[in-house]
């Protein structure tokens, strides 16, 4: 969850939607992102929306304590109903994210949860994933989160190297993600994802298929692995700008991604998604692709962005500031905007041009179709999928996936 927030019209205090919104809406499927903002450490390359204990203390008071955080939640599930009114559909998908949601008791996600069951129901056959932190979570743990009804987790293993870790500031020592597989699956996970980052200072191609090694004998059905990016005002764009560390240029990054690309697809796993890798369809995240493909989701928490029917928000970032609002019977959103048909059809094609089955060429227009072209000639996109009319990226063109992406909204 972004740390910066765009800008954007007003949002109405009671968070009312234009009529249009919905319109359709039977025939999209509908999520909900819950994002918990806590962390007990922060890590030295988040820039997302979060908060330590310490950053709170004094900062919005009882407000922003954790304790009632599940309560302050439901709240907005509460006003999620009101706003989207007799709309019939089930949640399919729900994702917990952070943050480090296992930071709150099992119960509290099992009550957010639970809101959401009672508000709007649950598909049958829903996907419930949290974000877990291998610290975070035990045994016993899980199984309270399985018995609230969460059946796919996603643990932050992001290296198998102790050294690469503490570059990161992550806390976890090695093998405990590992574990966490093994203790998912004990517990009735029918999915797992572990999540890792590729081209660290200091992390060698060695270090790189140590952690893919590790991630492989471990035995999730999904993996996720992003390039690190050295945002601005974190604290490893700090020690990058002094000098402590060196960058990795992107050589590097296209290097990390071919092994990965390699290992993964040795041992059973295939990408759907630029960055994503399952075992096989069942195992794809589904939230995931809610968001890819522009369906519609509700996201509650501070800062959490939602999109409905072409309409966006995103809510207050202070946890304070956030229950304040609630509490008062507002909606917490900060800004919207309405998106014209011309934003759509850009975010269409730089969101679904990352999946496997790419984007229709039909989206193009003109420059674009001529980039396309060019792009099928350096190897960038599949030749089969470009006669059926898709744009498809091949290994090469996922490399340079943002170019390409640049090259064909024009």
């Amino acid at each position: 969850m972004p740390s910066v927030l765009p800008d954007g019209e007003p949002m109405p205090e009671d968070g009312a939607l234009p009529r249009h919104a919905l319109d359709g809406s039977g025939q999209r499927p509908l999520g909900f992102y819950l994002h918990v903002p806590y962390c007990a450490t922060r890590c030295g390359y988040c820039d997302f929306n979060t908060y330590t204990a310490s950053e709170l203390r004094g900062s919005g008071g009882a407000l922003a304590s954790r304790d009632n955080y599940a309560d302050t939640v439901a709240e907005e599930i509460r006003l999620a109903r009101k706003v989207l009114g007799d709309d019939p559909r089930p949640v399919e998908t729900v994702f917990v994210g952070g943050g480090t949601p296992t930071l709150l008791p099992a119960a509290d996600l099992g009550r957010m949860l639970a809101a959401i069951r009672d508000e709007f129901g649950l598909a049958e056959g829903a996907e419930v994933t949290t974000e877990a932190n291998p610290e975070s979570v035990d045994p016993r743990y899980l199984e309270e989160l399985r018995a609230a009804g969460f059946n796919r987790v996603s643990f932050g293993m992001q290296s198998a190297r102790q050294h690469v870790l503490k570059i990161l500031d992550r806390t976890h020592t090695p093998g405990r993600p590992e574990a966490c597989v093994a203790e998912a699956r004990a517990a009735g996970f029918e999915h797992v994802n572990l999540d890792l980052i590729y081209g660290t200072p200091g992390e060698s191609d060695d270090d790189w298929r140590a952690s893919l090694d590790a991630v492989i004998g471990a035995g999730p059905d999904h993996v996720s692995a992003y390039a690190l990016i050295v945002e601005e005002g974190t604290q490893l764009a700090r020690r990058i700008r002094r000098g402590e560390v060196p960058m990795t240029d992107d050589d590097v990054h296209a290097d990390r991604y071919l092994i990965a690309e390699e290992a993964l697809s040795a041992a059973g796993f295939a990408w759907y998604e630029v960055s994503n890798w399952a075992t096989n369809a069942a195992a794809r995240c589904r939230h995931n692709e809610l968001y890819w493909r522009g369906a519609d989701w509700w996201g509650a928490g501070p800062g959490a962005h939602s999109h409905v029917g072409g309409v966006r928000w995103w809510n207050v970032k202070h946890p304070g500031a956030y229950a304040q609002a609630l509490a008062e019977g507002r909606s917490p959103g900060a800004g919207r905007e309405v998106l014209v048909e011309e934003d759509r059809r850009v975010e269409r094609i730089l969101l679904e041009l990352r999946l496997e089955d790419g984007c229709p060429l039909s989206l193009l227009k003109p420059a674009g179709t001529a980039a396309a072209a060019r792009a099928l000639a350096d190897g960038l996109l599949q030749r089969e999928a470009y006669e059926a009319g898709r744009a498809v990226l091949t290994l090469r063109g996922r490399l340079l996936a943002d170019a390409v992406v640049r090259d064909l909204v024009d």
